[in-house]
């Protein structure tokens, strides 16, 4: 039975503006910095591996996994991209899927786009490298330490980030703190196992084929087209399983139908892509399957883009 994916980033609605607008501030404001740091750091040999990791977490969160109490979770990847590229490359690989996801799939509100941003890239890219390089520096350069690490880092960057929505609800007035923080953080307390799972069998699995990925942020000794072609495969596999994702309504969608404020929750401006079906289409599967094989091209595109410029400026300014 193919069943829906359930698309809930914060919606325009459930923030005030004042909040929207101060988050959107410090989110473009990382994202700036996060840009010059990338070009002065990023190697030509990274620029694949963000736009496959890119076109891997877009798939990858439109796969909606169960979880207990009738709530769904999906991956949001700040941890694994973190650990394969680095804190700055990974601020823009998620910056990339956020913003299409909201621009062309309508999946979270434009206002709303700077906390989303700011939670997902900023406060989960964060967390996930202090909470990963600090376990490292503890277990030391083990196969098992690199997944461990992995597995704790995932979690706490979805604990952290829902808390964060937790708190920017209650600073909005949309939900009391002790209500919202005590519901987010209960259920994305679960929904975060299931992001320290993905991303400890993600490391398992280059721990075993390529092992030079991971920490690396650069294949060593086999061309990089290997790791592009292989990655886009990969990307193609998880759109293909996408109309099997999860029903049930993910963890903030939850709780805001469970705290009364669900209604709150604007529509989008315009519609091109809405809730990941391709317009035409009738067969809802292969609606969502197409949707997601072009989601997953434009997000790749679109990060290929920024990090070949970002790689050409600084290449242009060494040669000065």
């Amino acid at each position: 039975m193919f069943l829906s994916v359930q698309p809930m980033h914060i919606p325009d609605g459930f923030l005030s503006v004042a909040v929207s607008v101060l988050l959107w501030l410090l989110s473009v404001a990382a994202i700036a910095y996060a840009l010059q740091r990338v070009n002065r750091e990023l190697g030509e040999r990274q620029v694949p591996l963000m736009g496959v990791l890119a076109a891997c977490i877009f798939a990858g969160q439109m796969l909606n996994f169960s979880v207990t109490g009738g709530t769904s979770g999906h991956l949001m990847g700040a941890a694994i991209a973190t650990i394969l590229l680095g804190p700055w490359a990974a601020i823009i690989v998620m910056t990339a899927v956020v913003s299409v996801q909201a621009l062309i799939f309508q999946d979270g509100g434009l206002l709303a786009l700077g906390a989303n941003l700011f939670n997902m890239g900023v406060i989960g890219v964060t967390v996930s490298y202090f909470a990963y390089h600090t376990l490292r520096r503890l277990t030391g350069d083990k196969p098992w330490s690199i997944i461990v690490s992995g597995f704790v880092a995932a979690w706490l960057s979805i604990f952290i980030a829902s808390l964060a929505v937790a708190l920017q609800l209650a600073v909005s007035g949309t939900s009391p703190a002790n209500v919202a923080v005590a519901a987010m953080g209960g259920v994305h307390a679960l929904i975060g196992i299931g992001e320290g799972l993905i991303t400890a069998g993600a490391l398992a699995f280059l721990l075993a084929t390529r092992r030079d990925l991971v920490g690396a942020g650069a294949p060593r000794g086999e061309s990089s087209r290997t790791v592009w072609l292989g990655g886009l495969a990969i990307a193609a596999l998880l759109a293909v399983l996408a109309p099997l994702a999860s029903a049930h309504p993910d963890g903030l969608e939850w709780v805001a139908e469970q705290s009364g404020f669900l209604d709150r929750a604007q529509g989008p401006l315009y519609n091109i892509i809405p809730d990941y079906l391709l317009p035409g289409v009738s067969n809802e599967a292969l609606s969502t399957i197409l949707a997601g094989i072009i989601g997953l091209l434009i997000v790749a595109g679109v990060t290929l883009a920024v990090g070949q410029s970002r790689r050409r400026r600084a290449s242009e300014g060494e040669t000065k």
